[in-house]
């Protein structure tokens, strides 16, 4: 086997034990939060803190796995994510438990930045695609399956259950990355291998990523991804089918489920077009599809037409997961993938800490389905934008 994909193999294990643990602790982060005796408006903090987080640390992220290593970089947010969720476990007060979420999502925004560099090191342009869906599909369904098995601990353990559980994978995957997974740090560098010190610095380099209209781009689609997914999907979409619907948690869990399913399903097919006929060809319907299945969830009249908006949803989400993460690897420069990588990184997660709270106002000022519908039109601006505006940056004419 060859060292890539050796590298790939295990950062598929790592990246499944870290969901795995992150989806665990979904059905509990609520109730966990909601036991401290506060408002709803606070346990949404619980949610925007984390992703507060991973923002924060995009960018040094970066910059360690430059100075560091990969490999360091993901053992230390192993050890961070171990300590943080130990803490939310043994937690007292609720200010507490925010600062512990914190730490936690610091974390993990460590392990998911430093991922994507390793994974855009490892990778050719040729077969960028596929690589980057192999590791996202196994990325989404251990974060799908994850609140099974996060739910019977709480049930029959505590609450506090699937917070320990993520720490002991939060352990694993420090171990993992510092006796399984490879170094790919010299991959992103010319031929020679020369350390990051007589490179460009930062600012330089931000320049050189900013310049280019196709970056921006991405950057934006993968922030828009990122809204609606947390804002839309996670806040709004399931009270929406549960009010206007009249559908049970069941339910509406199940439709999700199995979107989720369909998402795994076409994450390779989806990853071979992308080489095949080009990262635009691919980003641009999948992001219009993310916009218009929001549309079908705010006017579905009926179980079966929210189950379809879910399918649709899932097979949207699962191309705008690694067709624009293989494009943003693209337009890479020699030496700067963690510095491209981790810019596009914390451009989502900014999405993920915005878009709660933006949506969250539109639907107390206009309702759930004027959101949904201003979700709907940015994604599809954005789309057309990228359609518009984005150069092509990979094609096999072979």
């Amino acid at each position: 086997m060859s060292f890539e994909r050796r590298v790939l193999v295990w950062m598929c294990v790592l990246i499944a034990v870290n969901q795995l643990g992150f989806g665990g602790v979904v059905p509990a982060l609520p109730l966990y939060a909601k036991s401290f005796g506060v408002s709803a408006s606070a346990i949404g903090l619980a949610v925007a803190i984390y992703g507060l987080a991973r923002f924060v640390v995009a960018m040094p992220t970066g910059q360690l796995c430059d100075r560091l290593g990969r490999r360091p970089t993901l053992a230390i947010g192993g050890i961070v994510s171990t300590l943080g969720n130990l803490w939310c476990a043994e937690a007292a007060t609720f200010p507490e438990f925010i600062v512990a979420r914190f730490l936690a999502g610091a974390g993990a925004g460590f392990v998911l930045t430093a991922g994507q560099v390793v994974l855009a090191d490892i990778t050719t342009p040729a077969r960028r695609g596929r690589t980057m869906a192999i590791y996202h599909g196994v990325f989404i369904f251990a974060v799908g399956i994850g609140p099974f098995p996060g739910g019977l601990l709480a049930d029959h353990l505590g609450l506090d259950a699937p917070f320990r559980a993520y720490a002991a994978a939060s352990f694993l995957v420090t171990g993992l990355a510092w006796f399984a997974v490879g170094e790919t740090r010299r991959l992103s560098h010319p031929v020679g291998g020369r350390g990051w010190g007589r490179g460009p610095t930062l600012i330089t380099q931000m320049r050189l990523l900013a310049a280019q209209v196709g970056f921006v781009l991405v950057c934006l689609v993968g922030w828009v991804n990122a809204v609606v997914r947390t804002g839309g999907l996670f806040n709004i979409i399931p009270v929406l089918g549960s009010v206007r619907l009249g559908l049970s948690v069941a339910e509406i869990g199940g439709a999700l489920a199995l979107g989720s399913v369909i998402g795994l399903a076409v994450a390779y097919p989806t990853g071979m077009l992308v080489d095949r006929f080009g990262r635009k060809t691919v980003i641009v319907p999948a992001t219009l599809l993310a916009g218009f299945s929001l549309l079908v969830f705010c006017f579905a009249p009926s179980y079966p037409w929210f189950t379809a908006a879910c399918v649709l949803w899932g097979a949207a989400m699962s191309v705008g997961g690694s067709a624009p993460a293989a494009y943003a690897a693209d337009l890479a420069p020699p030496g700067m993938n963690a510095s491209a990588m981790s810019t596009y990184r914390m451009m989502s997660d900014f999405g993920y800490v915005v878009g709660p709270i933006v949506l969250g106002l539109v639907v107390d000022g206009y309702g759930s389905i004027a959101a949904l519908v201003t979700a709907a039109a940015l994604t599809i601006l954005v789309g057309l934008a990228f359609r518009l505006f984005a150069p092509e940056t990979h094609r096999n004419r072979g």
